[in-house]
């Protein structure tokens, strides 16, 4: 998730506290909205901090759309 909140940290210009918040926000989004096996699968890549790792399966799955947007 660190590379999630440096990213929002980053690009859209939140302190510390509002970028972890918000990074916790899209992950609780995308666990609810996405079908179960891949939901339970968010966890492990983002809580390790491997955000690549997690866009990359969830692209496969939503068609690339977030590697667009990156």
């Amino acid at each position: 998730m660190n590379e999630l909140v440096e990213l929002l940290k980053s690009r859209v210009g939140l302190d510390d506290l509002k970028a972890q918040s918000a990074a916790q926000s899209v992950i609780d989004f995308l666990k609810q909205r996405l079908p179960g096996p891949v939901a339970s699968q968010i966890e492990s890549p983002v809580g390790g901090g491997g955000i690549q790792g997690a866009k990359e399966m969830v692209g496969e799955k939503l068609g690339g759309i977030l590697d667009k947007s990156a």
